[in-house]
């Protein structure tokens, strides 16, 4: 498991799909990516995903830890967790230890809650993904 001072590099985002991209197929990586963009596939990760408030996800994603101020509709699969934060709207289900619905956001469909020793990705920090909050919005 990460510390919060042993690694503030995976706190920066390594990887970006900009407004206006449209992207699809299978998307692997390692750290945190943000997507503001269009993304239609698979997403599969250990690290952490932003999807920004005029982004649109579509397909299954198995990752560590996501927040979502944008749309996402699929499967989501977090091994430590997933946010919501307005004005995000996600329909389809979610599997995940921890699930956090903020005020304004849409959420339509079915939530699994998940013992984190059921989830096979390596997980992410609490703390850093915090920090990644904070500076995605």
């Amino acid at each position: 498991m990460f510390h919060k001072d042993d690694h503030k590099e995976d706190s920066h985002i390594t990887g970006f799909i900009g407004a206006g991209m449209k992207v699809e197929g299978k998307l692997t990586f390692e750290k945190t990516v943000r997507i503001d963009g269009s993304f239609k596939g698979e997403i599969n990760s250990a690290g952490a995903l932003i999807v920004g408030n005029h982004a649109f996800v579509e397909g299954e994603i198995k990752i560590g830890s996501l927040l979502i101020t944008g749309e996402v509709k699929g499967t989501i699969n977090a091994a430590e967790r997933v946010e919501l934060q307005a004005p995000a709207r996600v329909c389809g289900e979610i599997k995940t230890p921890t699930l956090i619905i903020g005020e304004g956001t849409t959420f339509d469909g079915k939530c699994v809650m998940i013992k984190g020793s059921e989830v096979t990705p390596a997980t992410v920090v609490q703390d850093t993904f915090r920090d990644l909050m904070k500076k995605s919005v």
